[in-house]
């Protein structure tokens, strides 16, 4: 897509205006190089959905007026689209992870083709509308219920893939290697859906995914290990061995509840990140998703592999699952990314400040990190994580993907324009403009490919519960 956009104040990260900007996505801190993170009056030129110049200081003219605060677009790093329907109904009660599970289980089990691509479009429509332009999304509801393949053994997968599309947003979709219900043990009746049987079956289909997926400019292809829980020690190399021949991302749920640790040391006499150590799972390809309840000698582990860590905030303290030592594992040398999840709420500004306030309450200090840096853990490391490094940046070169946040509502008016007013003080609801590879996908908080977003999730929840 091509065009012109202006924005009023825009978050550049540092970034050299006209000029492409770090090598490395994520790299240095705001600020170095002596330039400011915000650019204001910048007008952005686009060319086949790429950002081709940045002139600061001019006037709109002919382009498209991006009034408000301009930050890239954010990388949802851990989505399972299905559960947005549990919103509402899980915060019901008390109880824990494992009775939440059976209600999501329940959803599960009632999903089909047809109401997962009316659900996950939805579900990603909304996330457009939260400034959202690339979704990794952990499928693993590969199956028809009692675990039979569909004729098309891939078809809720391609769901997923036309959901995106219809959506207006980017996908890697994350197919997840799902054997067992815990340790060695057979999947139950529900889980019957998510399994393939062996890893090298789940590879054999997700090789065939991948291939259909290489057709779509908005898609790419990547891998899961559900988690040490689902899949054997044994079978762990295989899907480790199928990334690394795709150059694939590779993501993982880690130490997400302590039974899973004890589970894991009971069964194979180490941790569940040293499994995944062992048999090749880590890595700078690689995202262990929670990563919540740690050893020193884990994070040492995660860091020195250049593992990324995906944290959930807002998944994490609604599940009670605890908070990871986000600060620890980025000072032993993982980048950090944010994913909404469960969508208890879909606000990647809120999964933003949540990991630096969840820090503050472990620590009882302030300020474990800036704003900038809390922002690129939303844009350039989440979209890096995902298979799409060229992607989370405000520069030249990069995938022109642009998020306007509001700077005249209740939450956000303020007498000088700064990326802590995002952080810290707005909310999905402030986003008013997202363009994807130069392609206008919302307009004044109206998205324009999914008109009642609203509506959609109204239907597509409701469907599924009634069925």
């Amino acid at each position: 897509m091509n065009g012109r956009f202006w924005a009023r104040h825009a978050w550049t990260g540092g970034a050299q205006a006209g000029a492409p900007g770090p090598g490395t996505p994520g790299a240095g801190v705001s600020g170095s190089g002596g330039s400011d993170p915000l650019e204001s009056g910048l007008l952005i030129e686009v060319t086949d959905g790429r950002i081709t110049a940045l002139r600061p200081g001019g006037e709109p003219g002919d382009a498209v007026v991006l009034d408000g605060l301009v930050l890239p677009g954010l990388a949802n790093a851990h989505s399972h689209a299905f559960h947005r329907a549990l919103r509402g109904e899980t915060q019901v009660g008390g109880g824990t992870f494992w009775t939440w599970r059976e209600t999501m289980y329940r959803a599960a089990a009632a999903l089909d083709p047809d109401t997962y691509l009316d659900l996950a479009t939805a579900v990603y429509a909304e996330m457009a509308l939260a400034g959202i332009t690339c979704v990794g999304e952990f499928h693993y509801l590969h199956h028809a219920p009692g675990g039979t393949p569909y004729a098309d053994p891939n078809v809720m997968g391609e769901a997923l893939v036309e959901a995106a599309a219809r959506a207006g947003i980017r996908i890697t979709l994350l197919d997840t290697c799902y054997l067992s219900s815990g340790f060695g043990a057979p999947p139950d009746a529900t889980q019957a859906r998510f399994s393939d049987g062996t890893a090298h079956a789940w590879a054999e289909r997700a090789e065939a995914l991948a291939v259909a997926l290489d057709k779509h400019p908005h898609a790419v292809a990547g891998a899961a290990v559900h988690s040490v829980r689902a899949v054997p020690a044994d079978q762990l190399a295989v899907v480790a061995a199928w990334a690394e021949g795709r150059l694939a991302p590779i993501h993982a749920h880690l130490s997400e509840q302590p039974a899973e640790n004890e589970g894991c040391v009971e069964a194979y006499g180490v941790t569940p990140t040293r499994l995944l150590a062992d048999h090749g799972v880590l890595g700078p390809r690689a995202t262990a998703v929670h990563a919540t309840h740690l050893t020193g000698d884990d994070v040492a582990l995660l860091g020195g592999s250049a593992t990324t860590v995906c944290m959930c905030p807002t998944t994490e303290r609604d599940l009670a699952d605890g908070i990871g030592p986000a600060k620890d594992l980025q000072l032993a040398g993982s980048r950090l990314t944010l994913g909404s999840d469960s969508h208890a709420v879909i606000d990647l500004f809120e999964e933003a400040r949540g990991m630096e306030l969840d820090e503050r309450l472990r620590t009882r200090r302030r300020g474990h990190w800036s704003a900038d840096e809390l922002l690129r853990a939303a844009t350039g490391d989440g979209h890096a994580s995902l298979g799409w490094p060229e992607a989370g940046r405000i520069e030249v070169g990069a995938v022109a993907d642009l998020v306007t946040v509001s700077l005249d509502s209740v939450r956000t008016v303020t007498p000088r324009p700064r990326p802590e007013t995002a952080v810290f003080a707005a909310t999905a609801a402030d986003v008013r403009d997202v363009v994807v590879g130069g392609r206008l996908v919302v307009r004044h908080g109206a998205h324009r490919l999914v008109p009642d977003v609203p509506a959609a999730l109204r239907r597509a929840v409701g469907r599924l519960w009634a069925s």
